[in-house]
C-alpha cells in the first residue's frame, strides 16, 4: 500500500498526486516510469514519474481521467492509499551534452518532460521548451518549464494564451531561426507522429516517449510491442523512448485502439454503479 501525502487539480480531468514510494523516489531518472494499481481488482496502469522528493520519500504522478482506473485514481484524496507502485521501470532517457534540445509536449506530456529538461539544462545543454494544449486551461507546470528551460513556447489550438496554432508549428519556427541538435517529444500518439514528420524533414534527430498499452512492464506479456525501424521491440523494456523517426506510429495507435469498445463498456458499466 502506497500513501497519498498531496493532491493538486491542474485542471478539471488532470490531477497531480505526491505518492509515498521512497525507494522509487531515491533510484528513479528522467524517463523512468511505474505501474500503479489502483486497487486490489484494478488494472496495472504505466505513469511516467515527473518528479521526485527524496526528502520526502514521495514521487509525482499526473494522471489524467480517460478511463475507469485512471478516474478511480484521480478520485482518490490525500491520506488515501493504492494498493500498489511498481518501478522504476524502462531505460532512463539518455542524457548527455547535445547542444540545443527542443522539448516538444501536449497536454499531459508536460508532466514527464519536466524531469527530462531539467536533466538536459544541468548537463548544459539550451533547451527551449514548447508547451501545447487546445486551450489555455490545458496547459500545465508552465512555471516549474521555465525554472528548467532557456525559452517556453505556449501554443494552443484556440489562440486562448501564448500563439494560435500546433505544437509542429512552435517547433518549426525554433528549427527555422537556429539550429536544434535533438528534439524530444511527448504527447498523444498523433502529435509525436507530425513532430517526428516535421523534424525528419529538417534532419533534426528525435526521441518519442511513447504510450502504449501495457500489462507487466516486464516484457512478458506482449501488449506494449511497436515496431521500430521494422523490428518488434517492447516500450517498457527497450523504451520508453525512441529514435521518433524509426517509430511506426500508425501501428502503434492501430494497437492503441484495440479494446475500445471494451474500454467504452467499462466505463459506461462504472459510472453506473457510482449514480
Amino acid at each position: 500500500m502506497n500513501l497519498i501525502v498531496n493532491k493538486e487539480y491542474f485542471s478539471e480531468n488532470v490531477v497531480r498526486l505526491d505518492i509515498e514510494a521512497p525507494l522509487i523516489a531515491k533510484s528513479r531518472k528522467a524517463g523512468h516510469f511505474v505501474i500503479v494499481r489502483v486497487d486490489e481488482n484494478g488494472e496495472r496502469i504505466p505513469l511516467t514519474i515527473a518528479g521526485s522528493d527524496l526528502e520526502k520519500g514521495t514521487i509525482t504522478l499526473v494522471v489524467q481521467k480517460i478511463g475507469v482506473s485512471s478516474t478511480k485514481l484521480c478520485a482518490l484524496n490525500a491520506g488515501d492509499y493504492v494498493a500498489d507502485v511498481v518501478g522504476p521501470l524502462g531505460k532512463a532517457t539518455h542524457i548527455e551534452k547535445f547542444g540545443t534540445v527542443v522539448c516538444a509536449c501536449g497536454g499531459v506530456g508536460t508532466a514527464p518532460m519536466l524531469p527530462i529538461a531539467e536533466a538536459m539544462k544541468k548537463a548544459g545543454n539550451k533547451v527551449i521548451t514548447v508547451l501545447a494544449a487546445r486551450t489555455k486551461d490545458l496547459i500545465i507546470l508552465e512555471e516549474q518549464m521555465r525554472k528548467v528551460s532557456d525559452e517556453v513556447v505556449i501554443m494552443t489550438d484556440d489562440g486562448s494564451y501564448g500563439t494560435k496554432g500546433l505544437v509542429t508549428n512552435g517547433v518549426e519556427g525554433i528549427i527555422n531561426r537556429e539550429k536544434v541538435d535533438l528534439c524530444v517529444t511527448i504527447g498523444p500518439a498523433i502529435m509525436m507522429k507530425f513532430v517526428s514528420l516535421l523534424t525528419k524533414k529538417y534532419e533534426v534527430p528525435t526521441v518519442a516517449s511513447l504510450n502504449t498499452i501495457m500489462v507487466d512492464g516486464t516484457g512478458m506479456c506482449g501488449a506494449c510491442r511497436v515496431s521500430i525501424g521494422g523490428e518488434t521491440k517492447f516500450v517498457c523494456v527497450d523504451g520508453p523512448e525512441f529514435d521518433a523517426h524509426q517509430v511506426n506510429f500508425d501501428e502503434m495507435m492501430m494497437r492503441m485502439g484495440a479494446y475500445r469498445e471494451q474500454e467504452q463498456a467499462a466505463f459506461a458499466k462504472y459510472k453506473e454503479s457510482i449514480k
